[in-house]
């Protein structure tokens, strides 16, 4: 399981632990993901998602999992998430 979220594509950073005789070792700066489930209203359904906290936070600002699709950049997204937002649209487009 990679260490991606899902929706923004935010992933590891490199940086250095700097000890006070500012002697520097390599670490890695680990995003926040959480396993949530979101609820789509327009779809009627659950999806299990690895998102960030920044990124569910996004989420609730902009209205939902729905509104949230809407305004997403595809290169962002993952695979799965690419296909919630075509089914999403597809279902918008249809109603």
């Amino acid at each position: 399981m990679s260490r991606r979220c899902e929706l923004t594509g935010k992933g590891p950073m490199t940086g250095n632990n700097v000890s006070h005789a500012n002697n520097k070792t390599k670490r890695r700066f680990l995003p926040n993901l959480q396993d949530v489930s979101l609820q789509s209203e327009v779809l009627g359904r659950t999806f299990k998602l690895r998102i960030s906290s920044a990124a569910l936070r996004t989420v609730d600002h902009r209205g939902g999992l729905d509104a949230f699709m809407a305004k997403a950049k595809d290169a962002e997204l993952s695979d799965g998430a690419l296909k919630i937002k075509k089914e999403i649209s597809k279902a918008q487009a249809a109603a």
